[in-house]
């Protein structure tokens, strides 16, 4: 299986030194997100900082420990109502994806919360005035991904605007294009509300989405009471299932980046899904 983590939850250093710890671990992939793993770099500056000197440079320090970049993070808020806040924002993406396209990234990754600019609530965020306003938002990045032949995925997040996997469904028939995919975080679409469906939501996400999911995040969790979400942890520490979710995995050859975990448990909690996955 192809299992990798989010090279800033690694013990701090230098890409290097961080990929060297992951190889070590028995990773073969990776989350990349610049600003938190590359000194000094600011998403702001990404648009001229994300040169093809730094792709040769990144690229060849993951082919140097044998991993493959599963997911550039660039989890920016897309839907802004200011022009000028949402050109600069798209800019970025654009700068992003020229640079996944050149390091071999699987995919570019986002999320969809609001400008905080909008000062929308949840509930709005859930609304039909949200979901239009982030399609047309994510509508000219969709077309950059086309031109760079890169790939855009969104990850769905309850507490965002795409936050069922018939939303996400919504934005992929909305905007029609083989280079826009998802990232499926499970855990990402529970609610305290509705923890008791949690195995139908991973059943219906993968019937919905199944054919345009590119990666898997991979957390667990557990109840956290008096929220609206339930708190995430690394997996096999809480209540999180995972045989649907593995099958699929085997079933699509799909690269897993796990989420919450720290440097001292990372390989235990690779072992622990290939395990579970060996006995299917």
């Amino acid at each position: 299986m192809n299992i990798g983590l989010r090279l800033h939850d690694t013990l701090p250093g230098t890409l290097s030194e961080r990929l060297t710890v992951a190889e070590k671990q028995g990773f073969t992939c990776a989350h990349l997100a610049m600003s938190k793993v590359a000194a000094g770099f600011k998403m702001d500056d990404a648009p001229t900082l994300l040169t093809e000197g730094m792709a040769r440079e990144v690229k060849s320090q993951f082919d140097a420990h044998h991993m493959e970049c599963a997911v550039l993070g660039c989890y920016l808020k897309l839907a802004a109502l200011d022009e000028e806040e949402r050109q600069k924002t798209q800019q970025i993406y654009r700068a992003h994806l020229r640079f996944g396209r050149m390091i071999g990234a699987r995919v570019v990754g986002t999320e969809t919360p609001a400008s905080a600019a909008n000062h929308w609530d949840e509930d709005f965020c859930h609304g039909e005035e949200a979901l239009k306003l982030f399609i047309d938002c994510l509508r000219p990045v969709v077309r950059w991904a086309e031109e760079e032949d890169a790939v855009i995925a969104v990850e769905p997040v309850i507490s965002h605007i795409v936050h069922t996997p018939e939303r996400a469904e919504r934005v992929l028939d909305a905007l029609k294009s083989d280079h826009l995919q998802i990232i499926l975080d499970a855990v990402n679409l529970f609610s305290m509300e509705h923890l008791d469906r949690a195995d139908a939501i991973v059943t219906d996400a993968i019937r919905r989405l199944g054919d345009k999911v590119t990666v898997l995040h991979m957390k667990d969790y557990e109840p956290a009471p008096g929220e609206k979400r339930p708190r995430a942890i690394a997996c096999g520490t809480g209540h999180m299932r995972y045989d649907a979710l593995l099958r699929f995995a085997k079933e699509r050859n799909l690269p897993m980046t796990l989420e919450n975990t720290k440097p001292d448990n990372a390989q235990a909690t690779r072992e622990y899904l290939e395990k579970l996955a060996a006995a299917l």
